[in-house]
């Protein structure tokens, strides 16, 4: 199968992220918003992300024109019928992913992979919300798309090979490492790395130790990038409390439950780096 249009639905960080990815790389991206404005706001930020790359000598001015050239932003879904792979990025809801993957079943031409960047929720139970299962399949970028190595390739229970071999393909001609996975919640890096977040939440629920002191042991006694607190407050407090949730629904273990301090902060709109407040505050920075 030959993938030459990319459409995107959902135009916050992760679609403009997969759009910036994907126009880089010579393909043309429909890109849908619920609004105008989200299509504006997309736009002229796919600018600034190109122009400092130019800036800093990454990226060639005429590279830099012909991506801005492939990217078009539209408000109507119908106007994603001609694509041959459209990817949503919406929020991580099932109903309403299974609602716009039926609605992309009618719009779009039979031959037309359809495919979810969730990071936790079953691709199953939006392939069968549309009369092509064997063509619905994960495509999971992380967050920011642009610079991260890796994309989780999800194979359900319905999809086909050759399903899987195009998007494996799509993403490395996009300049990313695919992993073929599993439709389980989590699949490898989410079902590994938020149960590590959720201990460290109940570590200082304990009284083990301060936040600060927890992300700095990890950082110069684990060689991570960043502590867990800062990465939760990254990913964010909602984000994370739905992921936890997923894989707890799968494997009800008590570990897996969301720690009762991010549901309080959940609860109080702390949300992380998005809302200015998590487990730091980003207002004063």
């Amino acid at each position: 199968m030959t993938i030459k249009r990319v459409g995107i639905v959902g135009s916050g960080t992760m679609g403009s992220g997969i759009a910036e990815v994907a126009c880089k790389n010579g393909y043309e991206v429909v890109l849908r918003s619920r609004s105008q404005a989200g299509v504006d706001t997309m736009r002229s930020g796919l600018e600034k992300s190109l122009g400092r790359q130019v800036d800093k000598g990454r990226l060639a001015e005429s590279d830099r024109d012909a991506a801005l050239a492939l990217i078009r932003g539209i408000t109507d879904l119908e106007e994603l019928a001609a694509c041959d792979l459209v990817v949503e990025s919406v929020v991580e809801d099932l109903a309403v992913k299974k609602e716009l993957f039926a609605a992309l079943d009618r719009i779009c031409a039979p031959s037309t992979i359809l495919a979810t960047n969730t990071s936790t929720l079953p691709v199953v139970d939006m392939a069968v919300a549309t009369s092509r299962p064997g063509q619905v399949v994960g495509i999971h970028f992380f967050n920011p798309a642009p610079m991260m190595g890796l994309v989780e390739v999800v194979r359900a229970i319905t999809t086909t090979d050759e399903t899987v071999e195009a998007a494996l393909a799509f993403a490395r001609s996009c300049g990313k490492d695919p992993i073929e996975v599993r439709d389980v919640a989590g699949f490898v890096v989410n079902a590994l790395l938020f149960p590590y977040l959720n201990s460290a939440v109940r570590l200082l629920e304990r009284g083990v130790a301060s936040q600060e002191d927890i992300d700095s042991a990890m950082k110069a006694g684990a060689n991570m990038p960043m502590g867990p607190f800062a990465l939760i407050d990254l990913v964010g407090i909602d984000v994370t409390v739905s992921i936890l949730d997923a894989l707890h629904a799968e494997n009800p273990d008590p570990f897996l439950q969301p720690a009762q301090h991010l549901r309080r902060m959940l609860s109080a709109g702390r949300l992380g780096r998005k809302s200015g407040q998590g487990f730091y505050d980003y207002t004063k920075r």
